[in-house]
């Protein structure tokens, strides 16, 4: 909790103490030395409020048992009024030099009570600060384990990445294609985008799919079929924020089990942005001597699943179901 947010705390309480002892002034009900009365009793529950918030507090609760902390901290409030009995005294007779009201002075009971009430505020705000304090060191403990979490998914998303892309550019090379080059070309754009772009915390949507589609051209240098992948994209893809690469796995993920058999298309990605939604979908045919494994696990998709987790708690809808010969990805997310 912030220091400014304490001192109100403290401001507005004794703000309420001070009103609650004017009181009587304020109805017309005031005794003889009633301003004596109320300005040794505040500076007495000053004085007891502060001894048990800095002094009392740290060590009571300590103990294992709070019942204990209870009735230690209720004896050293009741103890504590016979030295204000004394003040009162003490007050009186070399201070003030007026006469006392002895049976409002030699009330130890009274006493005993206004003790009781300055330190169980003591203890409540005390305990409520600390409260919130510690609710704040947890937050921060969490959002630094999560970035911690998140950078470790990170770097192993993009080096699986660049395994597989660099798999497909040797294939290429090995064959002597004359595609070769341009998927150079375009494993330079996809590296750009890691490198720079990816980096950010959120990337506009066009540089999301500007990287899709690049890696979607850099696939389809190794196929026949120019029409094995359907790509619809629908909305304003200009103004949406999204994490970079969340989507790129399951792309990934399609052309590893994808069927080649399929004449067009074998893979349909349809992507929507509208309002504060953006759908993503993914239709893939799986092969025939995989149609009986689960794919739906996998390094890449397990860590997408955590950073989806992360990034978008409660703000993303993630479906993913595999068919007899369809591997189905459904995933909303909320900006």
């Amino acid at each position: 909790m912030k220091k400014k947010y304490i001192f109100l705390i403290h401001f507005f309480f004794w703000f309420y103490i001070i009103n609650q002892n004017l009181f009587p002034l304020y109805v017309g009900g005031i005794k003889e030395n009633f301003y004596n009365d109320v300005t040794i009793a505040l500076i007495l529950n000053f004085i007891n409020f502060y001894f048990f918030y800095f002094l009392i507090y740290p060590p009571l609760f300590k103990f294992k048992y709070k019942l204990i902390s209870v009735l230690i901290g209720i004896c050293t409030a009741m103890l504590f009024s016979f030295p204000r009995v004394e003040a009162y005294h003490f007050a009186y007779k070399y201070v003030i030099q007026t006469p006392p009201l002895e049976q409002e002075i030699l009330e130890i009971y009274g006493e005993m009570r206004a003790s009781i009430v300055a330190a169980f505020y003591a203890l409540l705000i005390k305990f409520t600060v600390d409260w919130f304090k510690s609710q704040k060191q947890k937050s921060d403990l969490i959002t630094q384990n999560q970035s911690s979490e998140l950078a470790l998914l990170r770097s192993q998303v993009n080096p699986h990445f660049l395994f597989n892309t660099l798999n497909n550019i040797y294939s290429l090379v090995y064959q002597k294609s004359d595609v070769a080059p341009d998927a150079v070309m375009k494993l330079s754009s996809i590296m750009r985008y890691m490198l720079y772009d990816a980096n950010s915390d959120r990337v506009p949507l066009k540089k999301e799919i500007e990287y899709l589609i690049s890696f979607i051209e850099l696939q389809k240098l190794r196929m026949k079929n120019k029409d094995f992948v359907e790509l619809n994209i629908v909305g304003d893809i200009n103004e949406q924020l999204i994490v970079p690469m969340i989507l790129i796995p399951f792309i990934e993920n399609a052309f590893k089990h994808g069927s080649k058999k399929v004449v067009s298309p074998g893979i349909i990605i349809n992507i929507q942005a509208v309002n504060n939604k953006i759908s993503y979908e993914i239709i893939n045919y799986i092969s025939d001597d995989i149609a009986n494994k689960d794919i739906t696990g996998g390094i890449g998709l397990n860590n997408t699943k955590r950073r989806l987790e992360l990034l978008y708690p409660n703000n993303h809808k993630l479906d993913i179901v595999q068919t007899k010969d369809k591997y189905i990805v459904q995933l909303e997310i909320y900006i």
